[in-house]
């Protein structure tokens, strides 16, 4: 039962010293690995961009030329009439 004298030789506390180093980085690496993973994810409460205004989405088919200039002021001009119908104030004129 006592194979090394009642002690420990000179290999096994440089056997032993080695072990605890390893499992002492791997535990670092560990805690590491998963601090980044976490970061890595985007967070629950972030929040999704918002839409586009109807005057944008009018201004970028506009800009794009999918209509003419005489159909932007008509839907920008029923954009504001029904914008003030419903009791809102219509968009602001930038």
């Amino acid at each position: 039962m006592f194979w090394y004298d009642h002690g420990m030789g000179g290999w096994g506390w440089i056997a032993m010293s080695l072990s605890m180093v390893l499992l002492v980085a791997l535990a670092v690496a560990g805690v590491v690995l998963l601090l980044r993973s976490v970061d890595r994810f985007p967070s629950a409460l972030a929040r999704p961009p918002a839409a586009p205004s109807a005057k944008q989405v009018l201004a970028d088919r506009f800009a794009r030329g999918e209509i003419d200039e005489e159909e932007f002021e008509q839907r920008l001009t029923a954009l504001r009439a029904h914008g003030q119908s419903q009791g809102r104030p219509g968009p602001r004129e930038s």
